[in-house]
């Protein structure tokens, strides 16, 4: 990559296994950053011109999804707290193509490509009996007929079926696990089938090679091959995961949380409300706005990283150019370095008695529930009392093993979820304050009598970015209109 190229030119000094802890503020720029060595511990002071963030979305705080382990807010949290606005942070993309919840002890969900929905169709069985009959083992849903097998959004949405976007096919799914239809021991997983495919596919390839299309187990083969050659790597993955053969038998999928759209909110040139501090990629809120098409996060990075931040930050820097190295022997470091210092040592020195991921567990579950695929206010108003509750009860009751001077993971994991359960409140006061259905946001009291999103252009074309003001519920609302001046808003409508 370009990046390393750079590295390896000694252009650039890459810090690998190091977490950046806070922005440092001089004169009311961003001139630095503090930092921990989480092989060392040590805490180290880091100086520039300006600051970039690129640290990737929030979807952790749900505590299942499909980012990374090591994906957290920390980075934009902190700049948050020094400043800069956070934007949209209710906008979440949940993805409906994901390997279902499968135990307790779960960390993390595994993404099956949205690519396999263009030739897979969804399904589940029409009657009750058969999902019964499904989850105890006693029937194969490739026993089921065709006429007791709904192809929900082939019959909810048949101008586009299968390719609805992520938010509409995830919330459908919901829609027919809510309502009984799920086809797993926990009810929550619908079918994604291949069978028509490989037919589909083997009947064209049988016809080229002039052979006998009505052999059923030919044109099978011939179409295993095929989809084999598209989609082996992820047949594979799944196989080995559920050790069920999706060559076979349906794939079972669920959403779940994929990507946020929401970020720190960044003008034209990418600068966050610090001056000196850039937001770029998904750390940030610019191009998404309350939704998100699939692979356009590359789309995001490319247009960030290449065609707008080597020539906005060279027009920022160019009022440095007679700037020398930025001291970081000042009261501005000296103070972040002490903030810092400060809540590491009150988390080591805690005498609690639960780990962090009890505590992360019980956010996931907090959001999952009640700002994740469905809100409503009353259960929005009850997330946000519940998060309060839960930091309060985490400062006093996580227990953390280990020293601040070694290598340790739940060291690392306090810091961040800290931050989560901060974040996760001001995503539930934003969904509650947006009282509309847009996007990844789906609020139950605004939808059609089709059961559809609701848009209120009237009232929230805006972007809504909040100001840090010590706790989430203080925080203070900024409204940047939204003007569309060559696109003509329009409701969307798949039917």
């Amino acid at each position: 990559s370009a990046l390393s190229r750079q590295i390896g030119r000694g252009k650039v000094k890459m810090y690998s296994r190091h977490e950046m802890l806070d922005v440092v503020i001089v004169d009311g720029k961003a001139r630095g950053i503090i930092a921990r060595d989480l092989v060392s511990g040590e805490i180290q002071r880091h100086s520039g011109h300006a600051v970039l963030l690129c640290t990737g979305g929030y979807g952790n705080v749900f505590f299942l999804s499909t980012n990374a382990m090591g994906s957290n807010v920390t980075a934009a949290w902190k700049a948050h707290k020094r400043g800069a606005c956070f934007a949209n942070p209710c906008y979440t993309q949940i993805h409906p193509t994901c390997i279902p919840v499968s135990g307790e002890y779960q960390s993390k969900l595994t993404l099956m490509s949205e690519s396999l929905r263009n030739d897979g169709r969804i399904w589940v069985p029409k009657k009750k009996e058969d999902v019964e009959a499904v989850r105890n083992g006693s029937l194969k849903p490739v026993n089921i007929a065709e006429e007791d097998r709904d192809y929900y959004l082939e019959r909810r949405y048949p101008s586009f079926g299968n390719l609805v976007p992520r938010d509409v096919a995830s919330r459908a799914a919901k829609e027919r696990c809510d309502e009984g239809f799920g086809v797993n021991k926990t009810g929550e997983a619908v079918f994604l089938d291949f069978a028509d495919a490989m037919m589909r596919y083997g009947n064209v390839e049988a016809t080229a090679q002039g052979l006998d299309t009505s052999n059923d187990a030919t044109v099978k083969n011939l179409g295993k091959q095929i989809i084999k050659e598209k989609y082996g790597n992820l047949f594979q993955m799944y196989e080995k995961i559920t050790d069920d053969n999706p060559y076979e038998t349906p794939m079972k999928i669920y959403p779940a949380v994929h990507y946020t759209m929401g970020g720190l909110w960044v003008d034209y040139n990418l600068m966050t409300s610090i001056p000196g501090c850039y937001a770029l990629g998904e750390a940030n809120f610019s191009d998404h706005g309350a939704n998100r098409l699939g692979a356009s996060a590359l789309m995001q990075g490319l247009a960030d990283g290449y065609f707008v931040i080597p020539y906005t930050i060279g027009e920022y820097l160019s009022n440095d150019i007679r700037t020398g190295t930025i001291p970081t022997d000042t009261p501005e470091f000296d103070k972040a370095e002490q903030d810092v210092k400060e809540k590491l040592n009150k988390f080591i020195n805690n005498d609690g008695k639960y780990s962090v991921d009890y505590f992360h567990k019980k956010l996931g579950k907090i959001m999952w529930n009640n700002c994740g695929m469905a809100r409503n206010a009353g259960n929005l108003k009850q997330a946000i009392e519940d998060i309060s509750k839960l930091r309060e009860q985490f400062y006093n009751d996580v227990k953390i093993p280990g020293t601040l001077n070694e290598l340790n993971p739940e060291l690392e994991k306090a810091g961040r979820v800290a931050d989560f359960l901060e974040l996760g409140e001001l995503m539930c006061k934003d969904a509650l304050d947006r009282n509309e259905s847009c996007g990844g946001h789906f609020r139950e009291e605004y939808r059609t009598e089709e059961g559809e999103a609701k848009r209120d252009d009237d009232n929230y074309t805006y972007v809504a970015a909040w100001e840090y003001n010590g706790e989430p519920k203080d925080a203070t609302l900024h409204k940047e209109d939204l003007d569309f001046e060559f696109v003509e808003l329009k409701q969307r409508s798949y039917k």
